[in-house]
Protein backbone atom coordinates (compact mmCIF):
# COMPACT_ATOMS: atom_id res chain seq x y z
CA UNK A 1 0.00 0.00 0.00
CA UNK A 2 2.85 2.32 0.91
CA UNK A 3 4.63 1.65 -2.41
CA UNK A 4 1.50 2.44 -4.39
CA UNK A 5 1.18 5.82 -2.65
CA UNK A 6 4.87 6.69 -3.52
CA UNK A 7 4.33 5.94 -7.23
CA UNK A 8 1.17 8.04 -7.31
CA UNK A 9 2.98 11.02 -5.79
CA UNK A 10 5.75 10.88 -8.40
CA UNK A 11 3.30 10.72 -11.27
CA UNK A 12 1.36 13.69 -9.91
CA UNK A 13 4.56 15.82 -9.73
CA UNK A 14 5.56 14.98 -13.27
CA UNK A 15 2.15 15.84 -14.62
CA UNK A 16 2.12 19.16 -12.83
CA UNK A 17 5.57 20.06 -14.22
CA UNK A 18 4.53 19.23 -17.76
CA UNK A 19 1.47 21.45 -17.47
CA UNK A 20 3.60 24.33 -16.24
CA UNK A 21 5.97 23.90 -19.15
CA UNK A 22 3.08 23.86 -21.61
CA UNK A 23 1.67 27.00 -20.06
CA UNK A 24 5.00 28.76 -20.33
CA UNK A 25 5.29 27.84 -23.99
CA UNK A 26 1.75 28.93 -24.71
CA UNK A 27 1.71 32.23 -22.74
CA UNK A 28 4.64 34.59 -23.25
CA UNK A 29 3.68 36.50 -20.11
CA UNK A 30 5.64 33.95 -18.11
CA UNK A 31 8.96 35.07 -19.78
CA UNK A 32 11.71 37.18 -18.03
CA UNK A 33 10.54 40.81 -18.02
CA UNK A 34 14.10 42.07 -18.78
CA UNK A 35 14.33 39.74 -21.75
CA UNK A 36 11.10 40.99 -23.19
CA UNK A 37 12.16 44.61 -22.79
CA UNK A 38 15.41 44.17 -24.74
CA UNK A 39 14.04 41.99 -27.42
CA UNK A 40 15.89 38.99 -26.05
CA UNK A 41 19.45 40.41 -26.95
CA UNK A 42 22.33 42.00 -25.03
CA UNK A 43 22.09 45.31 -26.94
CA UNK A 44 25.35 46.42 -28.66
CA UNK A 45 27.60 43.58 -29.81
CA UNK A 46 30.68 43.40 -32.12
CA UNK A 47 30.01 42.07 -35.59
CA UNK A 48 33.33 40.20 -35.29
CA UNK A 49 34.64 39.70 -31.76
CA UNK A 50 38.25 39.00 -32.85
CA UNK A 51 39.65 40.93 -35.83
CA UNK A 52 42.89 40.20 -37.71
CA UNK A 53 44.73 43.49 -38.14
CA UNK A 54 47.45 41.95 -40.31
CA UNK A 55 51.12 42.88 -40.41
CA UNK A 56 52.33 46.40 -39.60
CA UNK A 57 55.91 47.46 -40.51
CA UNK A 58 58.02 49.09 -37.81
CA UNK A 59 57.35 52.83 -37.81
CA UNK A 60 54.30 52.52 -40.07
CA UNK A 61 50.68 53.12 -39.10
CA UNK A 62 47.79 50.83 -40.06
CA UNK A 63 44.05 51.58 -39.96
CA UNK A 64 41.75 48.84 -38.60
CA UNK A 65 37.92 49.12 -38.68
CA UNK A 66 35.77 47.51 -35.97
CA UNK A 67 31.99 47.11 -36.63
CA UNK A 68 29.26 46.99 -33.96
CA UNK A 69 25.57 46.01 -34.27
CA UNK A 70 22.56 46.86 -32.08
CA UNK A 71 20.80 43.56 -31.45
CA UNK A 72 18.46 45.01 -28.82
CA UNK A 73 14.95 46.27 -29.23
CA UNK A 74 15.74 49.89 -28.34
CA UNK A 75 18.19 52.49 -29.79
CA UNK A 76 21.60 52.42 -28.08
CA UNK A 77 23.90 55.34 -27.25
CA UNK A 78 27.68 54.76 -27.01
CA UNK A 79 30.01 56.22 -24.39
CA UNK A 80 33.72 56.21 -23.49
CA UNK A 81 36.12 54.06 -25.50
CA UNK A 82 39.30 52.74 -23.87
CA UNK A 83 42.15 51.03 -25.74
CA UNK A 84 44.67 48.61 -24.20
CA UNK A 85 47.51 48.02 -26.73
CA UNK A 86 50.44 45.66 -26.31
CA UNK A 87 53.95 47.10 -25.85
CA UNK A 88 54.86 46.54 -29.50
CA UNK A 89 52.34 49.10 -30.84
CA UNK A 90 50.53 52.30 -30.01
CA UNK A 91 46.90 52.90 -30.95
CA UNK A 92 44.40 55.75 -31.02
CA UNK A 93 40.79 56.10 -32.20
CA UNK A 94 40.91 57.91 -35.54
CA UNK A 95 37.14 57.67 -36.31
CA UNK A 96 34.08 57.05 -34.10
CA UNK A 97 30.91 56.76 -36.18
CA UNK A 98 28.95 55.20 -33.29
CA UNK A 99 28.79 58.44 -31.24
CA UNK A 100 27.17 60.54 -33.96
CA UNK A 101 23.61 59.61 -32.90
CA UNK A 102 21.78 56.77 -31.06
CA UNK A 103 22.12 53.54 -32.99
CA UNK A 104 18.70 52.11 -33.97
CA UNK A 105 17.82 48.48 -33.38
CA UNK A 106 19.45 46.20 -35.96
CA UNK A 107 21.77 48.98 -37.30
CA UNK A 108 25.59 48.90 -37.47
CA UNK A 109 28.30 51.53 -36.87
CA UNK A 110 32.08 51.63 -37.35
CA UNK A 111 35.04 52.65 -35.21
CA UNK A 112 38.50 53.04 -36.87
CA UNK A 113 41.75 52.48 -34.97
CA UNK A 114 45.22 53.78 -35.96
CA UNK A 115 47.83 51.21 -35.00
CA UNK A 116 51.55 52.11 -35.23
CA UNK A 117 54.28 49.47 -35.02
CA UNK A 118 57.08 50.16 -32.54
CA UNK A 119 58.86 46.84 -32.12
CA UNK A 120 58.90 43.59 -34.06
CA UNK A 121 56.62 40.81 -32.79
CA UNK A 122 52.91 40.06 -32.32
CA UNK A 123 50.59 42.85 -31.30
CA UNK A 124 47.11 43.03 -29.80
CA UNK A 125 44.71 45.86 -28.95
CA UNK A 126 41.73 45.29 -26.65
CA UNK A 127 38.90 47.81 -27.02
CA UNK A 128 36.35 48.45 -24.26
CA UNK A 129 33.33 50.67 -25.01
CA UNK A 130 30.45 51.68 -22.75
CA UNK A 131 26.86 51.93 -24.08
CA UNK A 132 23.27 52.28 -22.88
CA UNK A 133 22.20 48.71 -23.70
CA UNK A 134 21.46 45.95 -21.20
CA UNK A 135 25.05 44.71 -21.06
CA UNK A 136 26.41 48.27 -20.62
CA UNK A 137 29.84 47.24 -21.94
CA UNK A 138 31.05 45.70 -25.17
CA UNK A 139 34.57 44.49 -26.05
CA UNK A 140 36.44 43.70 -29.23
CA UNK A 141 40.00 42.51 -29.92
CA UNK A 142 42.32 43.39 -32.82
CA UNK A 143 45.56 41.45 -33.30
CA UNK A 144 48.36 41.05 -35.79
CA UNK A 145 52.16 41.24 -36.06
CA UNK A 146 54.82 43.93 -36.39
CA UNK A 147 57.32 43.24 -39.16
CA UNK A 148 60.91 44.41 -39.30
CA UNK A 149 62.01 46.71 -42.10
CA UNK A 150 65.36 46.92 -43.88
CA UNK A 151 68.03 47.62 -41.30
CA UNK A 152 66.96 45.08 -38.73
CA UNK A 153 64.95 45.19 -35.56
CA UNK A 154 64.81 48.85 -34.60
CA UNK A 155 62.80 50.78 -32.06
CA UNK A 156 61.05 53.63 -33.84
CA UNK A 157 60.18 56.84 -32.02
CA UNK A 158 57.10 58.96 -32.44
CA UNK A 159 59.39 61.75 -33.70
CA UNK A 160 60.60 60.53 -37.07
CA UNK A 161 63.97 61.80 -38.37
CA UNK A 162 64.77 62.27 -42.05
CA UNK A 163 67.40 61.05 -42.64
CA UNK A 164 68.09 58.72 -39.74
CA UNK A 165 71.86 58.89 -40.46
CA UNK A 166 74.02 61.80 -41.68
CA UNK A 167 77.18 60.81 -43.50
CA UNK A 168 79.34 63.79 -44.51
CA UNK A 169 81.58 61.49 -46.53
CA UNK A 170 85.26 62.19 -47.04
CA UNK A 171 86.40 65.82 -46.86
CA UNK A 172 89.77 66.77 -48.39
CA UNK A 173 89.55 70.58 -48.22
CA UNK A 174 89.51 73.02 -45.30
CA UNK A 175 85.86 74.00 -45.42
CA UNK A 176 82.60 73.70 -43.47
CA UNK A 177 79.75 71.33 -44.43
CA UNK A 178 76.11 71.74 -43.38
CA UNK A 179 73.41 69.04 -43.53
CA UNK A 180 69.70 69.36 -42.60
CA UNK A 181 67.71 66.93 -40.45
CA UNK A 182 63.89 67.01 -40.48
CA UNK A 183 62.03 66.11 -37.28
CA UNK A 184 58.40 65.08 -37.84
CA UNK A 185 55.66 64.15 -35.39
CA UNK A 186 54.07 61.02 -36.91
CA UNK A 187 51.45 60.60 -34.20
CA UNK A 188 48.03 62.20 -33.77
CA UNK A 189 49.04 63.84 -30.48
CA UNK A 190 51.13 66.95 -29.75
CA UNK A 191 54.74 66.25 -28.78
CA UNK A 192 57.15 68.60 -27.00
CA UNK A 193 60.89 68.51 -27.73
CA UNK A 194 62.34 68.71 -24.24
CA UNK A 195 66.03 68.57 -25.21
CA UNK A 196 68.13 68.22 -28.34
CA UNK A 197 71.94 68.11 -28.45
CA UNK A 198 74.96 66.54 -30.17
CA UNK A 199 76.94 63.95 -28.25
CA UNK A 200 80.49 63.94 -29.68
CA UNK A 201 84.05 64.91 -28.83
CA UNK A 202 85.06 68.55 -29.14
CA UNK A 203 87.60 67.74 -31.85
CA UNK A 204 84.89 66.08 -33.99
CA UNK A 205 83.70 69.54 -35.01
CA UNK A 206 79.89 69.02 -34.91
CA UNK A 207 77.62 71.94 -34.00
CA UNK A 208 73.82 72.10 -33.89
CA UNK A 209 71.40 74.89 -34.75
CA UNK A 210 67.63 74.41 -34.30
CA UNK A 211 64.47 76.02 -32.96
CA UNK A 212 62.38 72.85 -32.60
CA UNK A 213 60.17 73.08 -29.49
CA UNK A 214 56.61 71.77 -29.95
CA UNK A 215 55.29 69.61 -32.80
CA UNK A 216 51.59 69.26 -33.48
CA UNK A 217 50.21 66.12 -35.12
CA UNK A 218 52.00 65.69 -38.46
CA UNK A 219 54.07 68.89 -37.99
CA UNK A 220 57.77 69.08 -38.87
CA UNK A 221 60.76 71.24 -37.96
CA UNK A 222 64.38 71.34 -39.10
CA UNK A 223 67.73 71.06 -37.36
CA UNK A 224 71.05 71.81 -39.11
CA UNK A 225 74.32 70.06 -38.34
CA UNK A 226 77.53 71.94 -39.15
CA UNK A 227 80.75 69.97 -39.51
CA UNK A 228 84.11 71.74 -39.22
CA UNK A 229 86.63 68.98 -38.43
CA UNK A 230 89.66 69.91 -36.38
CA UNK A 231 91.66 66.69 -36.60
CA UNK A 232 92.61 64.44 -39.47
CA UNK A 233 90.82 61.07 -39.64
CA UNK A 234 87.34 59.68 -38.94
CA UNK A 235 84.85 61.42 -36.69
CA UNK A 236 81.46 60.36 -35.33
CA UNK A 237 78.69 61.65 -33.10
CA UNK A 238 75.01 61.26 -32.23
CA UNK A 239 72.20 63.77 -32.41
CA UNK A 240 69.99 63.05 -29.38
CA UNK A 241 66.33 64.18 -29.35
CA UNK A 242 64.37 63.87 -26.11
CA UNK A 243 60.60 64.39 -26.31
CA UNK A 244 57.27 63.69 -24.61
CA UNK A 245 56.17 60.92 -26.99
CA UNK A 246 55.72 57.26 -25.88
CA UNK A 247 59.25 56.31 -26.95
CA UNK A 248 60.66 59.53 -25.35
CA UNK A 249 63.81 59.40 -27.46
CA UNK A 250 65.08 59.67 -31.04
CA UNK A 251 68.63 59.66 -32.37
CA UNK A 252 70.55 60.33 -35.57
CA UNK A 253 74.03 58.96 -36.25
CA UNK A 254 76.64 61.48 -37.48
CA UNK A 255 79.86 60.48 -39.19
CA UNK A 256 82.49 61.73 -41.61
CA UNK A 257 86.18 61.54 -42.48
CA UNK A 258 88.68 64.39 -42.88
CA UNK A 259 91.59 63.60 -45.21
CA UNK A 260 93.29 66.92 -46.15
CA UNK A 261 95.65 67.16 -49.08
CA UNK A 262 99.28 68.14 -48.69
CA UNK A 263 99.76 71.91 -48.40
CA UNK A 264 101.20 73.59 -51.50
CA UNK A 265 102.47 77.12 -52.07
CA UNK A 266 99.82 79.83 -52.47
CA UNK A 267 99.08 81.11 -55.95
CA UNK A 268 99.17 84.79 -56.84
CA UNK A 269 95.42 84.92 -57.51
CA UNK A 270 93.15 82.90 -55.17
CA UNK A 271 90.07 80.99 -56.28
CA UNK A 272 86.67 82.67 -56.23
CA UNK A 273 84.63 82.34 -53.04
CA UNK A 274 80.81 82.68 -53.17
CA UNK A 275 79.61 85.90 -51.59
CA UNK A 276 83.10 87.47 -51.61
CA UNK A 277 84.92 89.89 -53.87
CA UNK A 278 88.04 88.60 -55.63
CA UNK A 279 90.83 91.06 -56.48
CA UNK A 280 93.02 90.15 -59.46
CA UNK A 281 95.51 92.12 -61.53
CA UNK A 282 96.03 92.43 -65.26
CA UNK A 283 99.65 91.36 -64.65
CA UNK A 284 101.17 88.85 -62.28
CA UNK A 285 104.08 91.20 -61.57
CA UNK A 286 105.32 94.73 -62.33
CA UNK A 287 108.48 94.31 -64.39
CA UNK A 288 110.25 97.53 -65.49
CA UNK A 289 112.76 95.54 -67.52
CA UNK A 290 116.49 96.15 -67.90
CA UNK A 291 118.70 99.18 -68.60
CA UNK A 292 116.50 101.69 -66.74
CA UNK A 293 118.18 105.11 -66.36
CA UNK A 294 115.24 107.51 -66.00
CA UNK A 295 112.02 107.69 -64.01
CA UNK A 296 109.61 105.02 -65.33
CA UNK A 297 105.94 104.17 -64.80
CA UNK A 298 103.82 101.08 -65.39
CA UNK A 299 100.02 100.92 -65.02
CA UNK A 300 98.15 97.73 -64.16
CA UNK A 301 94.41 97.16 -63.78
CA UNK A 302 92.99 95.85 -60.52
CA UNK A 303 89.75 93.98 -61.26
CA UNK A 304 87.07 92.62 -58.93
CA UNK A 305 86.25 89.23 -60.47
CA UNK A 306 84.10 88.05 -57.51
CA UNK A 307 80.32 88.21 -57.07
CA UNK A 308 80.23 90.85 -54.28
CA UNK A 309 81.52 94.38 -53.76
CA UNK A 310 85.15 94.78 -52.72
CA UNK A 311 86.82 97.70 -50.94
CA UNK A 312 90.53 98.55 -51.13
CA UNK A 313 91.79 99.14 -47.59
CA UNK A 314 95.47 100.02 -48.06
CA UNK A 315 98.29 99.99 -50.62
CA UNK A 316 101.79 99.46 -49.26
CA UNK A 317 105.30 99.17 -50.69
CA UNK A 318 107.61 96.74 -48.94
CA UNK A 319 110.78 98.82 -49.53
CA UNK A 320 111.16 102.48 -48.67
CA UNK A 321 114.46 103.66 -50.15
CA UNK A 322 114.52 102.24 -53.68
CA UNK A 323 112.47 104.89 -55.47
CA UNK A 324 109.29 102.79 -55.91
CA UNK A 325 105.97 104.62 -55.51
CA UNK A 326 102.45 104.79 -56.92
CA UNK A 327 100.33 107.67 -58.14
CA UNK A 328 97.26 108.56 -56.11
CA UNK A 329 94.96 109.13 -59.08
CA UNK A 330 93.46 105.67 -59.65
CA UNK A 331 93.24 102.83 -57.14
CA UNK A 332 93.19 104.43 -53.70
CA UNK A 333 92.43 103.15 -50.19
CA UNK A 334 88.68 103.33 -49.69
CA UNK A 335 87.88 102.64 -53.35
CA UNK A 336 84.90 100.26 -53.72
CA UNK A 337 84.88 98.00 -56.78
CA UNK A 338 81.64 96.36 -57.83
CA UNK A 339 81.76 92.93 -59.53
CA UNK A 340 83.75 93.09 -62.84
CA UNK A 341 84.69 96.73 -62.09
CA UNK A 342 88.35 97.82 -62.33
CA UNK A 343 90.61 100.71 -61.39
CA UNK A 344 94.11 101.70 -62.66
CA UNK A 345 97.17 101.47 -60.44
CA UNK A 346 100.21 103.39 -61.71
CA UNK A 347 103.54 102.29 -60.24
CA UNK A 348 106.52 104.66 -60.57
CA UNK A 349 110.23 103.95 -60.26
CA UNK A 350 112.96 106.54 -59.95
CA UNK A 351 116.09 104.41 -59.37
CA UNK A 352 118.13 105.47 -56.35
CA UNK A 353 120.94 103.00 -57.01
CA UNK A 354 122.36 101.04 -59.91
CA UNK A 355 121.45 97.38 -60.06
CA UNK A 356 118.49 95.05 -59.72
CA UNK A 357 115.41 95.88 -57.68
CA UNK A 358 113.48 93.26 -55.65
CA UNK A 359 110.37 94.75 -54.09
CA UNK A 360 106.66 93.99 -53.65
CA UNK A 361 103.41 95.90 -53.80
CA UNK A 362 100.89 94.91 -51.08
CA UNK A 363 97.22 95.67 -51.77
CA UNK A 364 94.97 95.03 -48.76
CA UNK A 365 91.21 94.57 -49.30
CA UNK A 366 88.12 92.93 -47.74
CA UNK A 367 87.66 90.24 -50.37
CA UNK A 368 88.88 86.65 -50.62
CA UNK A 369 92.28 86.11 -48.94
CA UNK A 370 92.40 89.82 -48.03
CA UNK A 371 95.69 90.75 -49.72
CA UNK A 372 97.12 90.78 -53.24
CA UNK A 373 100.92 90.85 -53.54
CA UNK A 374 102.46 91.98 -56.84
CA UNK A 375 106.25 91.55 -57.21
CA UNK A 376 108.10 94.61 -58.54
CA UNK A 377 111.22 93.84 -60.60
CA UNK A 378 113.69 95.78 -62.77
CA UNK A 379 117.34 96.63 -63.37
CA UNK A 380 118.74 100.19 -63.37
CA UNK A 381 121.95 101.33 -65.04
CA UNK A 382 121.70 104.90 -63.74
CA UNK A 383 120.15 106.77 -60.82
CA UNK A 384 117.60 109.57 -60.71
CA UNK A 385 118.11 112.36 -58.20
CA UNK A 386 115.22 112.43 -55.76
CA UNK A 387 115.80 116.18 -55.25
CA UNK A 388 114.54 116.86 -58.77
CA UNK A 389 111.16 115.23 -58.27
CA UNK A 390 108.01 117.37 -58.45
CA UNK A 391 106.64 118.23 -55.00
CA UNK A 392 102.94 119.02 -54.51
CA UNK A 393 102.60 121.99 -52.14
CA UNK A 394 99.45 123.33 -50.43
CA UNK A 395 96.62 124.58 -52.61
CA UNK A 396 96.02 128.30 -52.84
CA UNK A 397 92.64 129.99 -52.58
CA UNK A 398 92.78 131.30 -56.16
CA UNK A 399 94.52 129.90 -59.24
CA UNK A 400 97.71 131.69 -60.16
CA UNK A 401 98.20 133.41 -56.79
CA UNK A 402 101.88 134.00 -56.03
CA UNK A 403 102.93 133.18 -52.44
CA UNK A 404 104.08 136.12 -50.34
CA UNK A 405 107.86 135.86 -49.77
CA UNK A 406 108.97 135.44 -46.20
CA UNK A 407 111.68 137.75 -44.84
CA UNK A 408 113.42 138.02 -41.56
CA UNK A 409 111.36 138.93 -38.51
CA UNK A 410 113.53 142.02 -37.92
CA UNK A 411 112.56 143.73 -41.20
CA UNK A 412 108.94 144.77 -40.68
CA UNK A 413 109.01 147.50 -43.32
CA UNK A 414 110.19 145.10 -46.03
CA UNK A 415 107.51 142.60 -45.00
CA UNK A 416 104.73 145.17 -45.32
CA UNK A 417 106.08 146.42 -48.66
CA UNK A 418 106.36 142.90 -50.10
CA UNK A 419 102.88 142.02 -48.90
CA UNK A 420 101.40 144.99 -50.72
CA UNK A 421 103.26 144.14 -53.92
CA UNK A 422 102.28 140.48 -53.76
CA UNK A 423 98.62 141.31 -53.05
CA UNK A 424 98.46 143.59 -56.09
CA UNK A 425 100.09 140.98 -58.32
CA UNK A 426 97.76 138.27 -57.05
CA UNK A 427 94.67 140.37 -57.68
CA UNK A 428 95.77 140.92 -61.26
CA UNK A 429 96.55 137.23 -61.82
CA UNK A 430 93.19 136.04 -60.48
CA UNK A 431 91.39 137.93 -63.25
CA UNK A 432 93.93 137.61 -66.04
CA UNK A 433 95.36 134.06 -65.79
CA UNK A 434 94.25 132.09 -68.91
CA UNK A 435 93.20 128.44 -68.66
CA UNK A 436 92.93 127.65 -72.41
CA UNK A 437 89.70 125.75 -71.72
CA UNK A 438 91.61 122.69 -70.50
CA UNK A 439 90.19 120.41 -67.77
CA UNK A 440 91.40 120.49 -64.17
CA UNK A 441 94.10 118.04 -63.11
CA UNK A 442 93.47 115.88 -60.03
CA UNK A 443 97.13 115.36 -59.09
CA UNK A 444 99.19 118.06 -60.77
CA UNK A 445 102.51 116.76 -59.45
CA UNK A 446 102.17 113.59 -61.54
CA UNK A 447 102.11 115.67 -64.75
CA UNK A 448 105.57 117.08 -64.01
CA UNK A 449 107.15 113.72 -63.16
CA UNK A 450 110.28 113.23 -65.29
CA UNK A 451 111.00 116.96 -65.66
CA UNK A 452 114.21 118.42 -64.20
CA UNK A 453 115.92 121.81 -64.18
CA UNK A 454 119.13 121.82 -66.22
CA UNK A 455 119.85 125.58 -66.15
CA UNK A 456 118.63 128.09 -63.58
CA UNK A 457 118.61 131.87 -63.05
CA UNK A 458 116.36 134.35 -61.18
CA UNK A 459 114.39 135.30 -64.32
CA UNK A 460 114.53 132.25 -66.56
CA UNK A 461 115.46 128.56 -66.58
CA UNK A 462 115.74 125.56 -68.84
CA UNK A 463 113.84 122.36 -67.95
CA UNK A 464 114.27 119.01 -69.61
CA UNK A 465 111.57 116.35 -69.80
CA UNK A 466 109.78 113.80 -72.00
CA UNK A 467 109.13 116.47 -74.67
CA UNK A 468 112.70 117.76 -74.74
CA UNK A 469 114.20 121.00 -73.33
CA UNK A 470 112.01 124.05 -72.67
CA UNK A 471 112.96 127.62 -71.80
CA UNK A 472 110.61 129.09 -69.20
CA UNK A 473 110.40 132.65 -67.82
CA UNK A 474 109.33 133.96 -64.47
CA UNK A 475 105.66 135.11 -64.23
CA UNK A 476 104.79 133.69 -67.66
CA UNK A 477 102.49 130.89 -68.83
CA UNK A 478 103.79 127.61 -70.26
CA UNK A 479 102.03 124.41 -71.29
CA UNK A 480 103.64 121.18 -70.03
CA UNK A 481 102.03 117.78 -70.31
CA UNK A 482 98.91 119.36 -71.83
CA UNK A 483 98.35 121.51 -68.74
CA UNK A 484 98.78 125.33 -68.58
CA UNK A 485 101.14 126.42 -65.83
CA UNK A 486 102.04 129.78 -64.35
CA UNK A 487 105.83 129.79 -63.79
CA UNK A 488 107.21 131.47 -60.66
CA UNK A 489 110.95 131.14 -60.16
CA UNK A 490 111.86 130.76 -56.52
CA UNK A 491 115.37 130.86 -54.96
CA UNK A 492 115.55 127.05 -54.73
CA UNK A 493 113.60 126.04 -57.82
CA UNK A 494 110.59 126.69 -60.03
CA UNK A 495 107.03 126.79 -58.71
CA UNK A 496 104.30 125.81 -61.18
CA UNK A 497 100.67 126.83 -60.52
CA UNK A 498 97.50 125.43 -62.08
CA UNK A 499 93.97 126.11 -60.80
CA UNK A 500 94.96 126.49 -57.18
CA UNK A 501 97.56 123.70 -57.11
CA UNK A 502 101.22 124.50 -56.42
CA UNK A 503 103.96 122.15 -57.62
CA UNK A 504 107.61 122.83 -56.81
CA UNK A 505 110.41 121.53 -59.03
CA UNK A 506 113.72 121.77 -57.16
CA UNK A 507 117.04 122.71 -58.79
CA UNK A 508 119.99 120.40 -58.22
CA UNK A 509 122.86 122.84 -57.65
CA UNK A 510 125.40 120.18 -58.47
CA UNK A 511 124.48 120.88 -62.11
CA UNK A 512 125.58 124.52 -61.83
CA UNK A 513 128.86 125.23 -63.65
CA UNK A 514 129.83 127.96 -61.15
CA UNK A 515 130.13 125.32 -58.43
CA UNK A 516 132.70 123.53 -60.55
CA UNK A 517 134.66 126.57 -61.91
CA UNK A 518 134.63 129.12 -59.06
CA UNK A 519 135.05 126.75 -56.17
CA UNK A 520 137.02 129.41 -54.27
CA UNK A 521 134.98 132.60 -54.02
CA UNK A 522 135.68 135.43 -51.61
CA UNK A 523 132.22 135.47 -49.98
CA UNK A 524 128.90 133.72 -50.11
CA UNK A 525 127.18 136.76 -51.68
CA UNK A 526 129.82 137.09 -54.43
CA UNK A 527 129.56 133.37 -55.15
CA UNK A 528 125.78 133.58 -55.37
CA UNK A 529 125.95 136.58 -57.71
CA UNK A 530 128.58 134.92 -59.89
CA UNK A 531 126.53 131.73 -59.93
CA UNK A 532 123.44 133.59 -61.05
CA UNK A 533 125.31 135.35 -63.78
CA UNK A 534 126.89 132.15 -65.02
CA UNK A 535 123.57 130.33 -64.98
CA UNK A 536 121.93 133.18 -66.81
CA UNK A 537 124.66 133.07 -69.41
CA UNK A 538 124.19 129.34 -69.73
CA UNK A 539 120.48 129.85 -70.22
CA UNK A 540 121.10 132.41 -72.96
CA UNK A 541 123.39 130.01 -74.76
CA UNK A 542 120.73 127.36 -74.51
Amino acid sequence: MRSHLKVLTILTFCFTASLAGAAQAQYPGFDDPGSAASGGGAGLVPVEASIDGGAVPIGATAQVVVLFRNEGGQPVETGTIRLYPSSTVTSVVSLNQCKAEPLPSGAECAIALSVKGLQAGPWRVEMLMAHSGRARLVTAAVSGSVETTEGGDKLTSDVDTIPDEVDFGSLDAAQTLIEPIILRNITSNEIDITDIYVEASEQAGYTLKTQCKTLSAGQSCIATITWSPKLKGRSSGVLVIKHTGPAALSSVLLKGEYAPENVSSAEVFPQAVPGKGLLVSSAEDVDFGDDIETASTITVSLVNSGDADLMLQDIRISGSDNGIGFKEDGCLPGTVLEPVEACPLTVTWSPTRVGEILDDLQILHDGARGVLVLPVRGTAISTVSQDQKAILLTQTEFPGVRPIPELGADNDDDIAENQEVASAQNAARVTSTPTYGLPSVGNAASVLDGYKITSFSPTRAIINGPGGSRLVFDNEEVVLGGVPWLVIIQPNGIEFMHQGQRVLLLFDRSLSSINRVNASSDSGDESSSSSSGSSDSSSDDG
